[in-house]
This record gives C-alpha cells, structure tokens and sequence, in this order.
C-alpha cells in the first residue's frame, strides 16, 4: 500500500550491532513489520475516524455541555488501549497515554506501574520496593513535572520529583505525559510532564457506581511477627458519578484505602577490598595485616544482613463538580486529599570485618575472578557484632484544589481562567538502638558468600536470637547507644492563570495567549538526638561504649527472622519503648543535621502565546502549534551555617532571572492513517531544592605551608541559592500508522541538546561577605576563599530512538479474536563533558539514572468477560549516587532488572451477577531482587565492581471483587 510504511534504514543503523540479549525488544521488533503486513489481511473492524470523539478541552477547544452523548463505551484491557490511542492519535503533541479499563480500574495496582510500561518511560523503586517514581527518557525524576488536572503539584520528597504511590490509581481515569511541550503547558520538565486526570462526570450518561475491593499477601511472609505487621493486606475503593438539572450539573466522589504490608530481606556489603599484599591495604595504606587472609585476594569488609516490614495505610478521597448551565460558561472544580501512613521495622545484624577492626581468618577459600581471586567462605573471627533495631512512622498528608472557568463570549472569543493550590506535609520519627554481647566481648562467624549476587549463609558463634545473652551497647564505639530523629516538611504551591483565546484566519484556527504565576514554599525541619543508656556518659569524658544492660524482658516480642542469610533468629522488642524506660536523649545536631533545616521559595509569573495551525501543505492536512513562554523566576532561600558541627550563623541568599522557551508542534496527516510528526521545544528544570538551599558549612583556617603561608583564609561547601535551572533543546520525529482502534505501529527519534547543567565544583572565588566567622583567634584576610558547591556548567547530549505498536489478534486471523500483544522498545545514548560523580578519577559520563535500554512486553486474551494479561518491563543498569566506601570513594550502578505481572479476572455478562467481576493480580511474578554494585579503586588503584545491595520483597498476590452499576 504506497505510503503505508516509513522507511527504517535509520532506525536500523541506529540499533544495528546493539543487541539487547532480550526477548522483549526482538518482539518489538517482530511486532513493527507484523502490524504492518496486517494491513493488507482482511479487517475485521472498521478503522476509526479520527474525528469520532473531540479532542481534550483547552482554552482554545473548550468543552461545551454536553447534550447528547453519541458514543460506544468500550472497557477493558482492550478498551483502556483503544482510549488511550485515541488521545494519542488526536494530539497535537507527542504523548504517551494510560487510561482506564473502567471507572476506577487503572491497567495496574499502582499509577508509576502503568506508566512505567509506556515507551521511554521507566519506574524507579523506592526503599519500600515498590514504584513511585518515574524517569522520562532516561532523565531521573528530578527533571519530570507532575501535574493533577494541569495543575502543579507539590512533592513529598526533599526535591521536586512526586511519588506517585501517593495518589491511589483507583481515583485517577486517565494519564497523559507530554514528551513535546506547547507554550501552554505550564509546570513543564524537561524530560517531560506527566498530567493525571480525575473524571469528568459530564463525561458519563447517567449514574455510575463502581466498587473494589481486594486481599493483598506477600510472598515473604512475616519477617518481625511481633510488630505486628504480617503478610496480608487489603485495598478498597468506591467511585460514584451522576449528572443533574438536565446534564449541565455532574458530581463524581471518590474514596479509596489501602493497607499493605512489606517484607524486605536485605543483604548489603559493606566496601569490598584487598587486605594483604602488593594490591593490599597493609603495602599500599600502611593498614594492619590481616592474619589467615591469603595475599592478593579480594574480599568483603564488613556486612549487613537486615529484615524490613513495613505497613502502608493509605487513606485518598477525590471529589469532582462540573458545571454547564448553558453554552457560554464551564465551571470545574476538583479536589483532592491523600494521607499516607507508614510504619517500618528493621531489624538485622551487622559487623566491620576490615583489618582496621583486628580481625583474622581460617580456612579461606577462593574462586577465580578479575583482577584478583574472590574469597567466598572461610572463618572470620574476632568480630563485634552488632545487633541494630529500628522504627520509623512517617505520615504524609497531600491536598489539591483547583477551579477552572471558561466564559464564551461572541465571534469564538473564550475567556478562561483557574486558581490552584497544592500542599503536601511529612511528619517522620526515625529510631533505633544497638545491642550486642556483654562485656565488649567479640565473636567468630563461619560464612560462604555469593560469587557474585544472592543471598550469604552465615554461623555465628554466638546466639543472636538469645536475649540473656545480649545487652544494649555500642559494640563497634559509635559514640552512642541509639539515636532518634525527628523531621517535619511543609511544601506548599499556589497558582493561577488567565488565558484568552480567539480564532484566526489563513494558516492558524486561533491563537491563545495568557499569564500565570506561582508561588512555591518548601521548608523542612531536622532534629536529632542521640541516646546515651542510663547511667551511661553522654561526652567524650564520661561515655563508655562498652557499657552495658540488659534488654528489659517485658520490652520483648519475639524474633526477627534472618533465616535466609543463614543466622536463624535475632531478637526484637520495642525501640520506642525502650527508649523511654532504658535510655535517655541528648540533642546532638551534627552539620549534616543542620544542613537540612531550610526553606527554599520559588515564585514564578509566566507569559505565553501560542498559534494553533490548521492547514494544508499541498495536498497534506497540517496542524499543530507554535508559540513561546517566558518564565521569570524569583528564587530565594534561609539556612543555617555551620562550623564543624556547630550552628554559628543563619544565611539567606537568592537570584532572579528571565528564560524564553519557544516550543513548535506539527502533525501532517499522511493518508491512510498515517501521522507524521515533528517537535522542537526549549525547555528548563529548576535545580534540586537540596541544591538550591543555601545552607553551608565554613570556616577560617591559617595556611601553614606553600606561598600563603601565614594567611587566614576561608573555606566551605554547601548548596548554592543563585544556581540557574537546567536548559534543554529538544527535537522528535515521530512516525504513528494505525489500523484499527487498537493496532498501530509508531517511531519516534529524538535529540535533546542539554545547554545548561548542574555539577558540584570548587569555587576557589567564592565571597564569604555575610557568613560569621566563630574563631575569635583567627581574623581572615580576605572575604574571598574556597568552597565546593553545585554550579552551572556546559551541558551534554541525549539520542534515542522509540518503537512501539499494538496488534489486535483480529487482525491476523478471526481465530485470534481476543487476543492482543502491546509492546515497546527504547534505546538511549547520553554523554556529558564531565563526569557528574566528579570527584572521581574516570567516573562514568552519561547521565545518572539514564539506563540505555527500556522495553515492555504486554500479551492479553479477553472475550466472554474473561481478560487475561501477561505483561514483563526490563529496565538496563543506570549509575546511581556518588558513595563514600570508608576508605574508598567510588559510585553505585543499579543492574538491570525485570519484572512480570499478571493478571486475570472474569466479568459476569448478565443475570443477577451482571456488573460484577473477579479478579486476580501477581505483582513480580518471578521475585525479581533489587541489585546494585558499588565501583571503585582497590589500595592500589585497580578499579573493581562488586556487590553492595541485594534486596528481595517477594510477589505480591491480590485476588478481590468489582462492581459496577
């Protein structure tokens, strides 16, 4: 069929030579070319046209009420393709869309789940396991703007990026994320904006009602029985929408709850390390020699062996009013609130194994590994165990509010304008407390550890799970018995924006033009204490590390179960109970503790213009939009300075400037429902908070040698209040063949030039005018010193390529009716001038966060009510932070991971069970581990990459029941 295909010969050399080594992305391929031969079989359903169903409201469409309803509601897996299509198809942007399979049933239990199956997008866990957040193209979710009905919104975290196990998928209809911007998307990131919507009650022909409600269990099992958090959950919601006054008036309210427990069995090593020899810490450190340890070899210094339960209890309502009286005015107004309460329970066992700590080995064994053999059992003996028990509550409370108005006024004049506001609250209590053997004593410990990643098998020579044989201590000389933490967080934004709208003649429908402004406050609050035994000191003077008592017995509740790692049983009992009874609190804010008492505030006026096009070029219908915004940013900050670990001063400081950011869509309708599109857009991500607060650390110090010998000079690190955001160039080219309501293919190649990045450097300039010197010995003798701090510098470059495609079964034969597959395939390449983990020789210089390789696999059957859906998402290893190793720096990778959902579930068609509908879903089908590996320089130089974390959290089974009316 001419025209029907775009030549590949790009997209090929772009891939050739890169094989994935998985099954997913040779799918995606196999699916293009599939797709497209079907187009020559017979259909088997009509291709939808593509003006069947308006586009989404804007200032410059806005939606009319709604008189009669002329559509098909289709449901289900295959519907929730067939709608998100739509929008896709329809937009005058690049988008990827999710939406529901019905009210309240988002494709997956969680928002970031679904989204993480889209094209270019990929989820991130956070320490619970489970994903929240949510990386664009390869960009962390820093740089990735959350929206709620086009709104902004604030974040929970210490920085921008929004957790989207914060608002519950039961009570959001659709999700739209904008790879290409248009001058009217306000909030932008610049790896993209992800905007959740809540439903239109308009939307709906009469009353609905929808009920979930579903048991949830861990495959874990219950790790800390006595905390009374165990293996089952449950989550529940309840949607209800109805229309009044002859359809103008619609109402929809939402409740949802969740209760879900996580079991966490951790295993982290602590540095990896070569103790004797000429690679060793003894010939190249001048460290201790290490008896029984061979020379040369490789071997763990220290280790962690913890299990997490954790309890979520989430609490959301959502409610909706949609007002069309008439054809000139449409009112909405959304709100929503969400509380988060959890509760976690970490209990483990730990000890240093370096030869700093005097220990020794017997009967070491090894196997082969590059540069040097690895030991991998053998006896450790002369350990300090230490026994660590914590507790940790935080509770999160989320609200948003916004008002939309549109007035029509005559000649296509609209007039339309909203006020927002988001706010999101933390309040945490972290803590915990040591415990180990009496006396100071040390133990031994048999081991055989994993070549590479798994779980340990650990003997110890002592009882970990014995009480009587444990006392609370500081066995490893800590400084302190225990420590406790409390934080609280306040993120608030409030926003509005006017716009006006107006058709146009020649080559545009009509152009948009308006103002907005924002105000956003972020503060936070840390304060730490630490917890000394009674009748223990709490200064250098008086404290005693191996002072010890005994675990009040009435404090017990069982055992923690570390079976996996081979230790059996260790004790548990209450942290915050004994706590009360057994310790007592001396405030001891460190400068890493003062460091995070700030408030950073942005506020941000923003103008825009923008010209939709609608025309012809030639005989091609061409249209899309071209405008620009211009974005003034007024950002200020408060902070304390520091002096060691005194508070000596408070700091404000700030900076003002002005960004152009000219944005052009086209979409040229080929024939045959083909979609040829283009994007250009300039776009900006303010730095991190953390970056952007002025809170340092500094001091004066004389010079005792070189050419400034004798001067007093000044020296510091910390954030940086004058930092300017992040500045992006990008273009997309994209190809969409459709054909039918739920089979197409589609290519996007894209570039993003990063202009402007943010990388810590040293100063050796920086004016300390304002910062309080708290040495009355030394007087500096300039204001002008050294200090390590984010700053702005040439940016890097981002080149992908995005296959993705749908196939319904119909197509290839009406045997396979019913059946469907969805996939997709991203490649990202990045490079920037500098490494980012900077203060590493030879760090790595693509982007952190950015794997290369993305891609999801998605086969369903659904038919006589009966929906069945196998889906699998891989994700490629990606750089994490920069790590201090104790005597080593060196940076994290999270290794590439993958995991398979399930789901099946059975729709009763008719009679008294009609509406009603079982399901069964399996997150993580295979118990697919989280693993990561710390790399860096041996004694000698020689960089390795070993093991640091491998962490489990089981498959999580959830069986319920739906209902709707």
């Amino acid at each position: 069929m001419p025209g029907s295909c775009l030549p590949f010969s790009a997209v090929s050399r772009f891939v050739h030579g890169r094989s994935s080594g998985l099954f997913l992305a040779v799918a995606m391929f196999v699916l293009a070319p599939l797709a497209a031969g079907a187009s020559t079989l017979q259909d088997t359903a009509a291709p939808a046209s593509p003006s069947s169903t308006p586009p989404p409201a804007s200032a410059s469409n806005p939606r009319l009420p709604v008189k009669n309803l002329q559509r098909v509601v289709v449901t289900g897996i295959r519907g929730s393709i067939e709608k998100s299509l739509q929008v896709k198809r329809q937009s005058n942007e690049i988008v990827e869309v999710v939406s529901a399979e019905d009210i309240g049933k988002l494709p997956d239990p969680s928002i970031a789940d679904s989204l993480s199956r889209l094209s270019g997008l990929a989820t991130q866990r956070g320490l619970d396991g489970q994903a929240n957040q949510i990386s664009i193209r390869g960009l962390s979710p820093d740089f990735t703007a959350t929206l709620l009905n086009g709104h902004e919104q604030a974040s929970t975290g210490e920085n921008r990026g929004v957790e989207f196990n914060q608002y519950p998928a039961e009570l959001i209809n659709q999700v739209v994320v904008y790879k290409t911007p248009d001058a009217s998307l306000l909030g932008q990131g610049l790896a993209g904006t992800v905007d959740m919507h809540t439903i239109k009650p308009l939307d709906f022909d009469g009353m609905k009602l929808a009920a979930n409600l579903r048991g949830q269990r861990s495959s874990n099992g219950s790790l800390n029985p006595g905390s009374g958090v165990g293996d089952w959950g449950h989550r529940f919601s309840l949607s209800w929408i109805d229309q009044f006054f002859d359809h103008t008036l619609g109402i929809a309210l939402g409740a949802a709850r969740e209760d879900a427990p996580i079991q966490q069995r951790q295993y982290q090593a602590w540095w990896w390390s070569v103790d004797n020899g000429t690679a060793g810490i003894d010939q190249n450190w001048g460290g201790p020699h290490t008896p029984g340890m061979p020379d040369n070899v490789i071997s763990q210094e220290g280790m962690q062996l913890r299990a997490l339960s954790q309890d979520q209890v989430r609490d959301g309502v959502m409610g909706v009013l949609e007002w069309a009286p008439n054809d000139t005015y449409y009112s909405t107004l959304n709100l929503f609130y969400s509380r988060f309460d959890k509760r976690s329970y970490k209990n483990g066992l730990q000890w240093s194994s370096s030869p700093y700590d005097n220990v020794s080995y017997d009967n070491v064994g090894t196997v082969p590994l590059q540069p040097y053999p690895l030991v991998t059992s053998g006896t450790l003996m002369g350990i300090a165990p230490i026994l660590q028990n914590g507790y940790n509550r935080e509770r999160d409370y989320l609200f948003s509010a916004d008002w939309s108005n549109q007035i029509h006024f005559g000649d296509g004049w609209v007039v339309s304008g909203d006020v927002a506001y988001s706010s999101a609250r933390v309040k945490l209590l972290d803590a915990y407390t040591f415990t180990g053997l009496p006396g100071g004593a040390l133990g031994d410990v048999q081991f055989t550890t994993p070549r590479d990643f798994g779980f340990p098998d650990f003997r110890t020579s002592f009882n970990p799970g014995d009480p009587a044989s444990l006392v609370f201590t500081d066995p490893d000389n800590y400084s302190y018995n225990g420590r406790q933490e409390f934080d609280r967080q306040k993120d608030h934004l409030k926003s509005a924006r006017l716009a006006i709208s107006h058709p146009l003649g020649w080559i545009f429908s009509s152009v948009d033009a308006g103002i907005a402004w924002s105000d956003r406050e972020k503060t936070k609050q840390a304060d730490v204490f630490f917890a000394y035994l009674n009748g223990n000191g709490s200064d250098p003077g008086t404290y005693d590390h191996a002072f010890g008592v005994p675990i009040n017995p009435s404090l017990l509740r069982g055992n923690t179960s570390l079976g996996y790692g081979g230790i059996g049983p260790i004790v548990d009992y209450d942290v915050l109970a004994a706590l009360e009874q057994q310790f007592y609190l001396t405030q001891r804010n460190g400068a890493g503790d003062y460091d995070r008492n700030y408030s950073v505030r942005e506020k941000v006026p923003v103008a825009y213009l923008k010209f939709n096009l609608d025309t012809t070029l030639g005989s091609i219908p061409l249209r899309g939009n071209a405008g620009v915004q211009v974005v003034r940013t007024e950002q200020s900050s408060q902070a304390f300075q520091t002096t060691g670990n005194d508070k000596v001063g408070t700091l404000t400081g700030g900076a003002t400037y002005t960004k152009v950011l000219p944005s052009l869509n086209l979409v040229a309708e080929l024939g045959d429902q083909q979609y040829l599109r283009f994007g250009f857009a300039k776009t900006l991500t303010r730095g991190r908070i953390d970056d952007e607060k002025v809170a340092s650390s500094a001091a004066v110090s004389e010079v005792q040698n070189g050419p400034g010998a004798g001067q007093v000079l000044w020296s510091g690190s910390g954030g940086n209040p004058k930092l300017r955001p992040y500045i992006a160039v990008g273009t997309d080219l994209a190809w969409e063949k459709y054909f039918d309501d739920a089979t197409y293919v589609g290519v996007d190649v894209f570039n993003k030039n990063i202009l402007n990045y943010i990388y810590t450097r040293t100063v050796t300039d920086y004016d300390f005018s304002g910062y309080t010197n708290n040495n009355p010995l030394l007087t500096p003798s300039s204001n002008i010193g050294t200090f390590s701090t984010p700053q702005n510098g040439t940016g890097g470059r981002m080149q992908g390529v995005e296959l993705e495609g749908a196939l319904s079964g119909a197509r290839l034969s009406p045997a396979l009716a019913g059946f469907g597959v969805q996939a997709n395939f991203a490649l990202t390449n990045s490079t920037i001038p500098d490494s980012t983990i900077s203060n590493i020789p030879g760090g790595p210089k693509s982007l952190p966060g950015l794997s290369r390789k993305t891609a999801n696999l998605q086969v369903y059957y659904e038919a006589h009510g009966l929906a069945l859906r196998i889906a699998e998402r891989y994700r490629s290893s990606f750089t994490g932070e920069a790590v201090a190793l104790f005597d080593q720096i060196g940076y994290t990778r999270i290794r590439a991971n993958k995991e398979t959902d399930l789901q099946a579930s059975y729709e009763f068609p008719d009679g008294r069970l009609k509406g009603l509908s079982l399901l069964l879903q399996v997150s993580n089908l295979t118990n697919e581990p989280f693993e990561s590996e710390q790399v860096s320089g041996l004694p000698n130089s020689v960089e390795v990459a070993r093991p640091l974390e491998y962490d489990t959290w089981g498959r999580t089974v959830l069986l319920g029941v739906n209902y709707a009316l």
